[in-house]
């Protein structure tokens, strides 16, 4: 029997080579590279490592791990129109109107957006709403735009 984290290391691998659909196609996966672990175990596995599903370009959903430098700033800091060129990514746009900003992402990347957002409990972000592809945030009053998309990118970038 292999120890955790040799397992945890083979899925993060999987999960990084494969597109995988669901916890049994995973399962089969670990079990063939010699990894003996129930359902329960992994998904336990699964959230210890925030991995996520999120849909794909044709509308299939995959596991994804956290923290996957999904997203490629363009040289003139922009992120906007980053997902036209890049369609796979989960970052589409961010714009601001007053003391919010809109963040449009790929269906199924908002929710975990706005987690990690409250999770960091940026300065100047009082709070977020999120749907499947978009997430608002809530700025304090007086909030400078420049200082929260800087506070944003790194939570951004892991998308």
């Amino acid at each position: 029997m292999k120890n955790k984290n040799n397992r945890l290391e083979a899925i993060r691998l999987i999960i990084s080579e494969q597109d995988i659909k669901n916890q049994d196609q995973l399962l089969q996966v670990l079990n063939s590279r010699g990894y003996s672990v129930t359902q329960a175990t992994l998904s336990r596995d699964l959230k210890k490592m925030k991995i996520s599903k999120v849909a794909n370009t044709y509308g299939d959903y995959l596991y994804v791990l956290p923290n996957h430098a999904l997203l490629q700033k363009k040289s003139s800091g922009s992120y906007d129109e980053v997902a036209s060129s890049q369609p796979r990514y989960g970052f589409v746009s961010l714009n601001f109107s007053g003391n919010m900003a809109v963040i449009k992402t790929r269906p199924g990347y908002a929710s975990s957006l706005a987690y990690d957002v409250d999770n960091n409990n940026l300065p100047g972000v009082l709070g977020t709403i999120a749907g499947d592809d978009t997430l608002l945030i809530v700025l304090a009053e007086g909030a400078n735009r420049m200082e929260i998309k800087r506070l944003l990118e790194p939570i951004i970038i892991s998308l």
